[in-house]
């Protein structure tokens, strides 16, 4: 029987053409000939219906069901019955007429034939349920098979990593398609100084960060990681992967990577990138930088920053989401150029996806609502913690502060208040050298309080927000804010009696606003429309 097919073979599931569930069989009919199947045997299959159905049936049988070099094809003439009882016909295989038709049982009137009717009945029933089984058994034992395979070629790639250190690359499928370097550990631990604490020049919860020269004189940056075992190795690919994969003037460009297993220090994965001589945004925004940074460096920087995040949302392939844009992370070189950094936490997005749904990362303050609230990851979470960076960029806030009273503060709520009572360019840190044009400050003031909006479809996209900061394009006016996740109960009952709903609803005090009602600018002139940036 099994032979009638071709398929010499101990499976019974695979003694029809190798089909073994329902995906397989539909991907081997075509749809319009599945389509017919459906029009036709989607009824109560009662004389001519019967006949329209078993026609169908009979030429998927005899269409794509048949071997023409034997005779007998017995294995194959019950799965179109079966499929049409079981998937196409509404009232399913217990169904007389669906029966009667498909399997030619005899439905008989008379009382001394019930028995035999019911175990007719009760043979179907078998029949169908056997045929299913034996269908979802081939679909499970096919996704362990591949589940396996995965699993192998996941521990051959750490294995590879491992054994990477002294001989041949351990990231060899990275360096084929990249001009990557790989470093040994002795040329590295030579350059920093055997590691040398002062040589240290960033701290995080990865490991530290060092300075130091290669042979050729350039100076760079070495990203130790710290508390290193195999178990960490996919994430250590996973940057590298990331941060080799993107080129673009406002990115942290890779030298190279380091992975290594040695007697003493253990297991290493390090990583090199340039090194950015005037330290990080957040150096000079609330560190020991003394000098005050001027508007037009900070409004170079505010541009770069924008530019590289559009990028890594409409310029590479596939898309990045960053999840951790804030001060730390936006470096500067010798010419104040901002440079996007530490893709350790990058998320790639898959073509067509308009979230991801993960756990949530990131620092507080920069993270957007839906995604600490929802674990809803888009692009415009990206802008949220863009338009924190800016607010902090022009006002010398930090993002998330203590009031005198001990209660937090954010600083997207504060410049919304100022914004929201025309006073927007009060946001500006005083003392602040050669100051701009106000229209200037205050179009960069409402950019930054629209990308830090807490409902995400009233945010803009990265390319939008470029095109608002470097043309003349006006900035859309912005939508009232929920009540802020840190109110008092006091600004909460001044809502409630200013609103007149009479009840907050949402998750952690929110109100739901839509972006189509409750506009204000927090300026005189009426923008145009986030659609009309394009």
């Amino acid at each position: 029987m099994r032979s009638s097919c071709g398929f010499q073979t101990d499976w019974i599931s695979q003694g029809c053409m190798n089909l073994t569930t329902r995906a397989d069989f539909e991907a081997w009919i075509p749809s319009a000939t599945l389509s017919d199947v459906v029009s036709n045997c989607n009824q109560s299959l009662q004389g001519s219906a019967c006949a329209s159905c078993t026609r169908s049936l009979a030429n998927v049988q005899a269409s794509y069901l048949t071997n023409n070099s034997v005779a007998n094809v017995s294995d194959c003439t019950a799965y179109p019955s079966i499929y049409a009882a079981a998937f196409a016909n509404y009232a399913g295989p217990t169904d007389e007429a669906t029966a009667s038709c498909l399997f030619s049982v005899d439905f008989s009137t008379n009382n001394n034939r019930k028995s035999n009717r019911l175990g007719l009945i009760l043979g179907v029933l078998v029949g169908v349920s056997v045929g299913l089984t034996v269908l979802i058994g081939g679909s499970w034992f096919a996704y362990r098979k591949y589940q396996d395979s995965k699993r192998k070629k996941g521990k051959d790639r750490i294995r590879s990593l491992e054994m990477g250190g002294a001989g041949g690359s351990g990231l060899s499928s990275i360096t084929e398609s990249t001009n990557l370097l790989r470093f040994t550990f002795d040329d590295i631990k030579e350059a920093t100084r055997n590691f040398s604490r002062d040589n240290i020049i960033g701290k995080g919860g990865y490991g530290n960060v060092y300075k130091g020269y290669l042979p050729d004189g350039s100076e760079v940056a070495f990203k130790r990681f710290k508390n290193c075992s195999a178990a960490g190795d996919a994430n250590f690919t996973h940057e590298v992967e990331v941060i080799a994969s993107v080129r673009h003037v406002n990115l942290v460009a890779l030298r190279g990577y380091c992975t290594t297993t040695t007697t003493l220090e253990g297991h290493q994965r390090i990583i090199v990138c340039d090194l950015m001589k005037n330290g990080s945004l957040y150096d000079h925004l609330f560190g020991s930088m003394e000098r005050k940074l001027s508007w037009p460096m900070r409004q170079k920087i505010a541009l770069g920053t924008a530019r590289g995040l559009a990028y890594l949302h409409y310029g590479a392939q596939p898309a990045i989401i960053h999840r951790d844009i804030k001060a730390s992370n936006i470096l500067l070189d010798d010419k104040f150029e901002a440079k996007v950094a530490d893709f350790g936490l990058a998320k790639f997005t898959p073509e067509g996806m308009t979230h991801l749904s993960t756990r949530v990362a990131g620092t507080m303050g920069y993270v957007a609502p839906e995604y600490a609230l929802y674990g809803q990851l888009t692009e415009r979470s990206d802008v949220y913690s863009f338009g924190v960076v800016l607010l902090e960029l022009l006002s010398g806030k930090k993002a998330l502060t203590m009031t005198d009273d001990n209660q937090p503060s954010l600083v997207a709520d504060w410049a919304w208040s100022l914004v929201k009572s025309e006073r927007a360019l009060d946001v500006i840190e005083d003392g602040m050298p050669e100051l701009g044009p106000p229209e200037v400050l205050e179009k960069y003031v409402l950019v930054a309080v629209l990308c830090s909006h807490p409902e995400l479809q009233c945010r803009p996209t990265m390319d939008q927000v470029v095109k608002m900061l470097e043309t003349d394009v006006l900035v859309p006016s912005i939508p009232e804010r929920p009540i802020p996740l840190v109110a008092h109960i006091d600004d909460i009952e001044r809502s409630i009696s200013s609103n007149g709903s009479g009840h907050l609803s949402g998750l952690a005090g929110y109100q739901i606003f839509t972006c189509e009602s409750s506009h204000h600018s927090g300026s005189k002139e009426e923008g145009t429309s986030l659609g009309a940036i394009e």
